[in-house]
């Protein structure tokens, strides 16, 4: 919370030392960590060609990309005011401003459009139980007059939009898909994680939550030689930490302290390294959808060739819900059923092989919203001679 407030009183001195006029910048504004993974792919293609200003609403965005390579100017995003949005609209006069998923401001809506700066939605998903489409939604519903073109994730949100009489929509799908999928081009290899894993079936288990470790705790006290687990929690504080070893009855090593490679569990309390060490895994349980924190990327692991496990909470997820169908994805609904499932993993090389060949071709054939997206915003920049 005082990151929040704190890097909202900096934003003004952040804009006030860069000289705008010099360049053309696009503006990427993105909640948090996911939605700016989903703005990189698009981030990349315009990089040569314009500056590069992105702002978060959320701490655990901004603290982490703030010095990201790709971005020229990294600020927390003022409160919606019409006295905010005016002078970050007047002070940046974008090129274009390009918001991530779910992010519908009105201020900054109304002076964007007021400025002739066109507004894209990128990887937006809709759904009829949003407060935009109720009968007491008017003015949210208004603010999304303001935008010039959306790309959304899927056909329900193609038709909603229509069927509220907004044309201007693409079907781009989600450039999620295209950033993950890149990953498998990248260096993926981590010398600790190999020492680890030696030749024993890998369980990873990604931002997990004190929800996911009532599930997962004691089937991994109970688990058989050849297994081993690495956990990855979201939160990384000591006590965070502490509480989740106190719980684990076999031999564990923890990151930051050293890592004995007999051990049957790997607590990893550092960040930067979980998306690499998925593509170690055997298989895979993504935390978040247990309780009601919200089920973290299950893309990262699904790209990797590896089933998924995750809880019933996915409703606001399509992915999970789609690869559930698709066949690489299991939810689980307690400590009861996790076991067994898992179990049946373990020992079933087929049925795991099948599920994470199914998970990698979910990812496979769902890639190119990026080049959808980028092809329609760069015609109308470069079809207008403001660029060479």
């Amino acid at each position: 919370m005082k990151q929040f407030v704190v890097g909202r009183k900096n934003t003004h001195t952040i804009l006030a030392e860069i000289d705008f006029t010099k360049d053309e910048w696009l503006w990427f504004h993105c909640a948090s960590l996911g939605e700016y993974e989903q703005a990189v792919p698009v981030i990349e293609t315009f990089k040569n060609d314009f500056k590069i200003l992105v702002s978060f609403f959320s701490p655990s965005g901004y603290e982490q990309k703030k010095n990201h390579k790709l971005i020229d100017c990294a600020i927390y995003l003022p409160i919606d005011t019409p006295i905010n949005a005016k002078f970050l609209v007047k002070t940046i006069q974008p090129k274009a401003a390009l918001f991530i998923k779910y992010e519908f401001w009105r201020n900054y809506f109304e002076q964007l459009k007021s400025n002739s700066i066109p507004i894209y939605m990128v990887s937006a998903a809709f759904r009829p139980e949003q407060a935009l489409f109720k009968w007491y939604g008017g003015f949210l519903k208004k603010t999304l007059t303001y935008v010039s073109h959306f790309f959304v994730q899927n056909k329900k949100s193609v038709d909603l939009l229509k069927l509220n009489g907004f044309n201007n929509v693409s079907l781009s799908g989600d450039t999620r898909f295209d950033r993950v999928y890149r990953q498998l081009s990248m260096d993926n290899h981590l010398e600790f994680i190999a020492d680890f894993k030696q030749q024993r079936i890998t369980v990873v288990l990604g931002s997990t939550w004190p929800d996911c470790e009532n599930i997962f705790i004691e089937t991994i006290n109970n688990s058989a030689d050849n297994v081993c687990f690495i956990i990855a929690p979201h939160e990384i504080k000591t006590e965070k930490i502490s509480a989740l070893v106190s719980k684990l009855k076999v031999p564990t090593s923890i990151y930051s302290k050293g890592i004995h490679n007999d051990d049957k569990v790997l607590i990893i309390d550092a960040i930067g390294f979980l998306t690499r060490i998925y593509s170690y895994a055997n298989i895979a349980y993504i935390g978040g959808a247990v309780g009601t924190t919200g089920l973290h990327n299950i893309l990262e692991a699904a790209v990797f060739g590896i089933p998924i496990i995750t809880g019933t909470n996915t409703d606001k997820f399509p992915e999970a819900q789609e690869l559930e169908t698709f066949g690489g994805l299991i939810k689980i609904q307690d400590k009861h059923s996790f076991e067994n499932n898992l179990h049946s993993l373990i020992t079933n090389t087929n049925q795991r092989n099948t599920m994470g060949n199914l998970a990698e071709k979910y990812v496979y054939d769902r890639v190119g919203a990026t080049k959808i997206i980028t092809k329609f915003i760069g015609s109308e920049f470069y079809n207008n001679n403001t660029k060479k």
